[in-house]
């Protein structure tokens, strides 16, 4: 835009008369040495810098002209110029391998995934059944890379297919409104995190703490294979011969590494942030009854198990009818709830919605089996 601006004002001067030509080239150089003064860098585009070096072929005296530049800098561009010419003329064709195309590469990630124990040069054998010729070093650069299962599955593989056989156990302490203190125990299950049993007591022995266990695990076939606790000596020997008898392994922690059971402490962490930091325990039989209606809200709270019945009418007002709860824990958590109505209405749109995703997951799958075909057969 500036060139042809200043290729406007050179048309428009050929046909001035002398003394306006004087005057308008006084007062242009008054602007440039103001503008020279007060930005030290212009900024220039590529059309600033191929007008400059066009007319430094047309005019001998451009060096009296140039002002914002130095005339260094114009022989710079002219060499980059130069440069950037003959590399573009000079420039080889691509050279290599031709590329396979992505639906051969999508095949052999398939084939990878599909058949983990095969190498590259298998999977090359196998397209080459199917009519690909391709190299196994191409193979090689892009099949799915797995783990060598001759070293065994990973210690998070091993934990999380044992974590439905596995609970913890773990106190923790509670200080009262009279500063005296309260032992609480918490058994937590590793499948879904939740809160099995928790008691409270003042005085924690190990024949107390083997009774919360057997109430925990009463002998339904819901006790778990593994368990794991910490090296406190409160777990004497009447609650591990319990345990034995119960059939369980226990798995103990290193010493002062509560890192190393992660989930219950966590759990802890939860009840101490959202319950016990907002109130003061009374007595063992508040902080039991407390303790106990939070465990519930949390076994509750899950996305599989359905809310609780509400007795609450619910609100007058018709924009605040579509949800409606009661507070729970003393007011410090609350377990919302749809009327009827509007369960049995979404419940149906729910059951559609299921229609028209089962529908288009169908016709997915056709797609996707006619690719798997088109892949094969080609």
């Amino acid at each position: 835009m500036p060139t042809l601006t200043a290729l406007l004002g050179l048309l428009r001067s050929a046909l001035a008369d002398r003394q306006r030509l004087l005057l308008e080239n006084t007062a242009l150089r008054h602007q440039v040495a103001v503008l020279k003064r007060s930005v030290s860098r212009p900024r220039l585009d590529d059309t600033d810098r191929i007008f400059w070096v066009a007319l430094r072929r047309l005019l001998r005296e451009w060096k009296d002209w140039l002002l914002f530049v130095r005339p260094e800098t114009v022989l710079k561009w002219h060499r980059r110029g130069f440069a950037y010419y003959w590399a573009r003329k000079s420039k080889t064709p691509r050279r290599g391998r031709p590329s396979i195309g992505w639906p051969l590469v999508a095949l052999i990630k398939r084939l990878s995934v599909e058949n983990i124990l095969w190498s590259a040069g298998r999977i090359a054998d196998e397209l080459a059944k199917l009519g690909h010729q391709v190299s196994e070093a191409t193979v090689e650069k892009y099949r799915v890379h797995h783990r060598d299962p001759k070293r065994g599955q990973r210690w998070t593989t091993f934990l999380r297919n044992h974590l439905s056989v596995t609970a913890a156990c773990d106190f923790f302490v509670v200080p009262t409104l009279t500063f005296k203190l309260l032992y609480g125990f918490l058994v937590l299950g590793h499948d879904r995190r939740r809160i099995l049993h928790v008691a409270v007591t003042a005085h924690s022995t190990a024949e107390w703490t083997a009774q919360q266990f057997r109430e925990a695990f009463p002998g339904d076939g819901t006790e778990p294979r593994f368990l794991l606790r910490d090296n406190d000596a409160i777990y004497g020997e009447t609650f591990e011969e319990c345990v034995r008898h119960m059939g369980l392994e226990q798995l103990q922690t290193a010493y002062r590494s509560p890192w190393q059971n992660a989930y219950v402490e966590r759990a802890i962490g939860t009840i101490r942030r959202e319950c016990l930091d907002h109130i003061l325990p009374l007595c063992e039989r508040h902080l039991l009854r407390t303790l106990t209606s939070l465990a519930a809200v949390a076994r509750l709270a899950a996305p599989t198990l359905q809310p609780p019945s509400l007795t609450r009418p619910p609100p007058a007002n018709s924009a605040q009818r579509e949800f409606w709860g009661a507070t729970i824990v003393g007011r410090l958590h609350a377990q919302h709830s749809k009327p009827r109505s509007l369960r049995a209405r979404s419940g149906r749109a729910s059951r559609s919605g299921r229609t028209a995703r089962s529908r288009q997951g169908c016709s997915r799958a056709n797609g996707r089996s006619r690719r798997r075909h088109q892949w094969y057969s080609s």
